[in-house]
């Protein structure tokens, strides 16, 4: 089951949430995201756990709790469709472009 997480301290790290998760159930991968100009954590990421059993525990435990003064926030992921348009877009106004140029 894949949980969103978020509230997370800057300082917290992939290594920290995954032994933070592996407290209560295995965790199958742990990975926070980072802003790509500064490097560092926007504080929210995702969690894998493949027990669904333990992943509610999980949430059920965790939603709420606090961390270096923060309050974190533990659900289940939803599933985002896949994105339409992206390169087909791209390609649309490229075409465009070049029929304005010639």
């Amino acid at each position: 089951m894949k949980l969103f997480v978020a509230g997370f301290p800057g300082d917290f790290d992939d290594v920290d949430l995954k032994e933070m998760f592996e407290l209560y159930g295995t965790v199958t991968s742990a990975k926070l995201i980072v802003d790509r100009a500064t490097g560092k954590s926007k504080g929210f990421g995702f969690v894998e756990m493949p027990d669904k059993m333990e992943a509610l525990q999980t949430i059920e435990t965790l939603n709420g709790a606090g961390i270096k003064g923060k309050k974190i926030s533990v659900q289940e992921a939803e599933n985002r469709p896949p994105s339409s348009g992206g390169s087909n877009n791209f390609r649309s106004r490229n075409n465009n472009n070049f029929n304005k140029r010639y």
